[in-house]
């Protein structure tokens, strides 16, 4: 079974569970990856523990780890990426996999660009401070791209406030400029580092989304490709056992 750490926001896991559902080849029902979602948004906030000693998430975000395993998830992810601050304390002792949505964006990202290629960050003040994204980019070998302050107060974190609120549309109007606007400051591609602005950007329809990479979607198909794995190993051990 597939745990998700959830609730950060509550929207963006919704949007996360929709797109493991398209991410995933079936044909049936039973062909769909067994899934347990804690949607938990009393988690203290990622921010306000990054920026400004507020309390620390992680004993909450612990608990919800050991309470998915103790029901049986044998994979966990967290579709939210503020919260992988803490993911090498979560994942350090887990008894099960992890799957991380940072490696994920940037293995998307490192299907669609050459290396040497500047990518673009959209992301909570957070998570930029934290530079995850910005250490797994440059080991692959590409530049980084990140917005300006004015992009980050006047657009991109109003924009993840509007779709917290239930105002996705306005929220994709705002956003739209920041993104194009590291794309014209020479990204090849920019990862929607943060989960609810995927959720923004579709309620536009806007055209750039094909300049994208979700960090959402790219969680969901890693976790796809991982059950799958799982599967398949799965069946050859049980054809070993029963060649024996």
């Amino acid at each position: 079974m597939l745990g998700v750490i959830g609730g950060m926001g509550p929207a963006a896991t919704a949007d996360f569970f929709a797109k493991l559902i398209e991410e995933t080849p079936a044909t049936r029902d039973e062909d769909h990856i067994p899934t347990l979602i804690v949607s938990d948004p009393r988690v203290p906030g990622r921010p306000a523990a990054i920026l400004e000693n507020g309390p620390s998430p992680l004993p909450a975000l612990l608990a919800i780890r050991d309470k998915l395993i103790a029901a049986g998830a044998t994979l966990l992810a967290m579709p939210c990426n503020t919260a992988h601050y803490w993911y090498e304390d979560l994942a350090r002792d887990c008894p099960v996999p992890f799957v991380s949505i940072v490696e994920a964006s940037c293995d998307a990202v490192a299907e669609i660009a050459a290396p040497g290629s500047a990518i673009g960050l959209v992301a909570t003040r957070a998570t930029l401070a934290a530079g995850m994204f910005g250490r797994q980019l440059q080991m692959r070998g590409f530049a980084v791209t990140l917005p300006s302050e004015d992009e980050l107060a006047g657009a991109i974190l109003p924009s993840i406030r509007a779709v917290k609120e239930g105002k996705a549309e306005p929220a994709g109007v705002l956003l739209a400029p920041a993104v194009q606007a590291l794309l014209d400051r020479g990204a090849v591609a920019v990862i929607l580092a943060c989960t609810e602005t995927p959720i923004a950007l579709d309620a536009i329809g806007s055209p750039i989304r094909a300049r994208c990479v979700d960090s959402n979607r790219a969680l969901a198909r890693a976790c796809v490709t991982r059950w799958m794995g799982r599967a398949s190993d799965r069946a050859d051990q049980s054809v070993a056992l029963r060649s024996a």
